[in-house]
């Protein structure tokens, strides 16, 4: 196998390289070959072909170096052609110096020479100008336009140059001399200046915008565009204002880019064009008509004019009107709205409070009510304090027939006209006095609503609380507690949602968290008088029941033997009347109130009853029907859901069964875990109520 480069070529493999020449090798193949294996052979081979090998390695590094010298050579050459070229663009580079010299020196003597020919040139372009322009102004002197300039109509560009310029040297000119001359040009002013807006309005009526543009390139023409606009046909057809002023910007904007050099300053003025003219003459006629008539509608106008005209600035700031436009509408809408907005929080608290005041008292009219004086430090507030404080009878108390003088329908009134007066307060307040005004108005709610209408139907709600002994009273402050927390609730709602947002960053809020509080604490003390004189009344129609139903003999019976009923009929009548309050009192509170006032009820109740059941003396079967009544009680107790009331009831239970135990168990039973930490004169005062106290001497059971 000839050895070549190319056999070296990439990917190279030894192993194959190896095995490929032992197999090309005559005597080199395997065992089991057309040929017996001659390893002397095949080493030969080896031998030959690594000769080879060497050979052609020594003839691959000679030209290896050859090429090395070439390349060396070659670089060199390089170097020097590169030299040289250097050489040459410096020389280049210093040819281009003089000749930028040169032509800055060329440059100068032109711009000089010009300086001179413009110094000489201007005065007499000036002297020319002034020439003709006085020999027109002697025509207006004279009063015969002979000029065609001012003749002919195609010529209506020059002549507004022109009369543009006589005008504004017309009013430099004293006026008794040359008032006919300054008459002249003022008429040929405005004449030509109508006959550019004529052309100018057709141009845009043919949507001719280069005509357009050549127009208002004349005289004046950029000062009156947005009259022009404004008056074009179609611009305000819908009756709405807003949305065609709107309209009429948008659909404009892209032809005033197009047509003037100066695209924001026309947008401007066309926009406060239309904010002190059309805006300022439709807000005046809206408001103007109902300020003095109808002071709700007139808010509710103002609102909504306010609310449309900042939304439409709004939507304007997306054109471009210089570079403060949001200062420029700002102005302009003040410009609109200063004068109603100076008086805007007094006609709000007037209109609050007089709407307030016929609220209440369109209700207290339909209910036939003619209002008390609360608090006037009178006799009569100074009996109802004490009477509230002592529970004393000093008088007969007020009969409402259940009325409790709480309207929610009124509530929702009051806090409707309120939450329009803070959405009002909002818009159209000034944000430094916004806090104000909102406590202000936060004021005149809690005023109608927690003063004039909760606190006074809490005191008719105290005042009609019958005394303790009073029969088949009406109990009715519960619903007045009941309806009073639902509204207060309505109330801390629109605290919340509605004035915290707007005073909630300003010292404003300490006063409206502190006046919300006092409101709130003046409240709990006539609710929880209220609802301790109630728990009074239930106890003492709970003891009238006692009194009225229950006999000595249901504890003593004549006939030990035969006693059928499971629990007295005072009981029974007792049970039902406490179930019926207690549900009464699920109904009219709510969280914790419900546990609060039932514990209380509970307590007052096992009092009743304890005490009661020590007013009578008990016969053995009289015991058990005594242990039979608490059972029932025990069991109307479960209502309450209040452990320390059930566990009351089961010491009294306990205790009870010391009116029927064995006298020799006495001891035992007292030490039973219920009973071993009462006091023993408590214990001994239940015993002593059994009928065989003296006979059977238990006292010294207690010794």
């Amino acid at each position: 196998m000839a050895t070549t480069a190319h056999l070296f070529e990439e990917p190279f493999d030894a192993d194959e390289y190896i095995e490929r020449l032992a197999w090309r090798t005559p005597g080199g193949g395997s065992k089991g070959g057309a040929e017996a294996f001659d390893p002397k052979r095949l080493l030969e081979e080896f031998q030959n072909h690594i000769e080879e090998l060497k050979q052609l390695d020594e003839k691959i590094q000679r030209k290896v170096e050859k090429l090395e010298h070439q390349c060396h050579r070659e670089a060199k050459e390089f170097a020097h052609k590169v030299q040289d070229l250097q050489r040459s663009n410096q020389v280049a580079f210093q040819h281009f110096q003089e000749l930028d010299e040169h032509i800055s020196y060329v440059a100068t003597k032109v711009c000089h020479l010009g300086d001179q020919l413009e110094g000489v040139n201007t005065p007499r372009q000036r002297a020319v100008e002034a020439q003709r322009l006085m020999t027109y102004f002697n025509e207006f002197l004279d009063g015969d336009l002979r000029s065609d300039v001012f003749n002919n109509p195609d010529k209506i560009k020059e002549a507004a140059d022109i009369i543009q310029k006589l005008h504004l040297i017309a009013q430099e000119l004293p006026f008794d001399r040359f008032a006919d001359v300054k008459a002249k040009i003022a008429s040929k002013y405005h004449d030509l200046e109508r006959q550019l807006i004529q052309e100018f309005t057709a141009a845009q009526r043919r949507g001719e915008i280069g005509r357009m543009r050549e127009v208002a390139k004349m005289g004046s023409v950029h000062l009156h565009v947005a009259d022009v606009i404004c008056l074009c046909k179609g611009a305000y057809v819908r009756n709405d204002v807003f949305e065609d002023t709107a309209v009429l910007c948008q659909r404009v904007n892209k032809q005033v880019g197009e047509v003037f050099s100066s695209p924001e300053t026309v947008m401007a003025k066309l926009i406060q064009n239309i904010f002190e003219n059309k805006l300022q003459a439709h807000v005046k006629e809206k408001l103007d008509e109902t300020r003095h008539s109808d002071v709700e509608q007139y808010l509710k106008n103002l609102y909504d004019l306010y609310t449309r005209t900042t939304g439409l600035a709004t939507k304007l700031t997306e054109f471009n009107l210089g570079s403060d436009k949001h200062t420029f509408l700002s102005k302009l809408i003040k410009s609109i709205f200063s004068s109603y907005l100076e008086s805007y929080i007094d006609m709000e608290r007037e209109y609050l409070r007089t709407r307030g005041a016929m609220i209440l008292q369109r209700y207290y009219d339909s209910k036939n009510h003619q209002k008390r004086p609360v608090g006037a430090g009178s006799i009569q507030d100074l009996k109802e304090r004490i009477r509230q404080r002592t529970n004393l009878p000093l008088g007969p108390s007020i009969d409402t027939h259940g009325e409790t003088f709480l309207s929610p329908e009124l509530v929702v009134n009051l806090l409707q006209e309120t939450r329009h007066a803070f959405e009002r307060c909002h818009r159209l307040s000034d944000p430094s006095d916004l806090p104000k005004n909102a406590f202000s108005i936060f004021l005149l709610l809690v005023d109608h609503l927690c003063v004039e209408h909760i606190d006074y139907a809490l005191e008719i709600g105290l005042s009609a609380i019958p005394s303790p002994d009073a029969k088949n009273a009406n109990l009715y402050f519960l619903d007045v507690v009941q309806q009073a927390n639902s509204i207060f609730h309505l109330f801390d709602k629109q605290f919340n949602d509605q004035l915290m947002p707007l005073i909630s960053s300003s010292p404003k809020l300490a006063e409206c968290l502190h006046k919300k509080k006092e409101v709130i604490e003046q409240m709990e003390v006539k609710l929880d008088t209220g609802i301790d004189r109630t728990l009074n009344c239930m106890v003492g129609q709970m003891k009238h029941i006692l009194a009225t139903e229950q006999k000595k003999t249901d504890f003593r019976p004549e006939d030990e033997n035969n006693v059928m009923i499971q629990y007295t009929t005072a009981c029974s009548k007792v049970c039902a009347y406490v179930s019926r309050q207690v549900e009464h009192v699920r109904k009219s509170m709510d969280g914790k109130n419900v546990d609060t006032v039932l514990t209380e009820l509970g307590i007052r109740f096992h009092r009743l009853i304890h005490e009661h059941l020590q007013q009578y003396s008990y016969s053995s079967m009289g015991g058990m029907l005594a242990i039979c009544d608490v059972a029932e009680y025990r069991r109307c107790a479960k209502d309450f859901r209040v452990p320390l009331v059930l566990q009351l009831f089961d010491t009294l239970h306990a205790l009870c069964n010391l009116l029927v135990v064995a006298p020799d168990n006495l001891k035992q039973v007292c030490s039973g875990e219920q009973l071993t930490n009462l006091d023993r004169n408590l214990l001994h005062a239940f015993v002593q109520l059994r009928v065989d106290y003296r006979s059977a001497r238990l006292g010294r059971h207690f010794s």
